[in-house]
């Protein structure tokens, strides 16, 4: 145990502690550890990536986000709470359990809750999203309704994300970003950002309380102006090959092997994408962290190893 905890402070509960797509929430039990605040991590199955996890001086505690009576153990002594929790067919469960949970606990000074950025273009009636991102707004109605110490981020699409990392993977190969875009726009975000936005909020949060943050990376460009900047870096020839939709779903998407509920959500956001939908600039992170967004470029001199063979 260390010394926070010892002193009586108490512990921050991270759910979706393991990370999968960016690893956010490790990213932010790693980053609260560096600061010595108390850090309760909760994950799914305890394995080497929950070891990683105590080994920054985390408690970590196993358990389903969709039984209540983990997700109470968890919470047990807890004053703060970030709900995160990957793309899953449970998500709407356990995001409603969480909340009910959390309403039940009082108490909380913050409960930070990862949705995503098409939240804010949708309403009641609209249908052309994932059923991912219709229970996304859903649970931010439930949210908005609890009473909680609430605070909504709304990152767009990850540069980590199945989507990109797809579109990346063809660079080795091919010297070319495949994506079915068009000329529409984009301002992915490095999950990083994200997890230090997370990691702010959860370190202080009275000033956050109630508010929302769209995270977008510092501009929106067309991917032919993306493989420009990866072209630069890399110093070697990137274009961008525009590939029709169901092409890219078949050849692209469909060997990553995704579970159907996942294939659905990543399928949308390409459509989504050649629609011009994710068109933003937000400053989120900047609010939040103090320093502007990884842009592509960065993200490609921190990660060589995925553009190359």
């Amino acid at each position: 145990m260390n010394r926070t905890r010892e002193a009586g402070v108490p512990p921050i509960l991270v759910t979706g502690a393991a990370g999968s797509v960016g690893a956010v929430g490790r990213s932010v039990v790693e980053g609260l550890r560096r600061r010595d605040l108390p850090v309760r991590a909760m994950v799914r199955r305890d394995d080497e990536r929950a070891q990683a996890l105590r080994a920054t001086g985390a408690e970590v505690v196993v358990g389903d986000l969709t039984r209540a009576g983990d997700v109470a153990d968890a919470l047990a002594g807890c004053a703060r709470m970030y709900f995160g929790m990957s793309v899953s067919a449970q998500y709407l469960q356990a995001a409603l359990t969480a909340t009910a949970v959390a309403r039940a606990h009082g108490g909380l000074e913050a409960f930070v809750n990862m949705s995503q950025l098409t939240v804010s273009e949708m309403d009641l009636t609209s249908s052309s999203e994932s059923v991912q991102q219709r229970q996304q707004w859903l649970v931010e109605q439930v949210l908005d309704w609890s009473g909680l110490p609430v605070v909504q981020l709304r990152p767009t699409v990850f540069l980590e994300n199945p989507l990109f990392r797809a579109g990346f993977s063809s660079i080795a190969r091919y010297g070319t970003i495949r994506l079915p875009f068009g000329r529409a726009k984009t301002s992915p975000v490095a999950a990083s950002d994200v997890a230090a936005v997370v990691e702010e909020i959860l370190a202080d949060p009275a000033p956050h309380i109630g508010r929302i943050y769209e995270l977008t990376g510092p501009r929106s460009e067309d991917i032919a102006a993306m493989a420009a900047e990866v072209s630069t870096v890399l110093g070697r020839p990137v274009e961008y090959a525009d590939i029709p939709l169901q092409e890219w779903i078949d050849d692209d998407l469909g060997p990553l092997g995704l579970p159907e509920h996942a294939f659905q959500h990543i399928t949308t956001m390409a459509r989504l994408h050649a629609e011009n939908r994710y068109d933003r600039k937000a400053e989120g992170v900047e609010q939040v962290t103090r320093r502007p967004p990884t842009g592509v470029a960065e993200y490609v001199r921190e990660n060589p190893s995925l553009f190359s063979s």
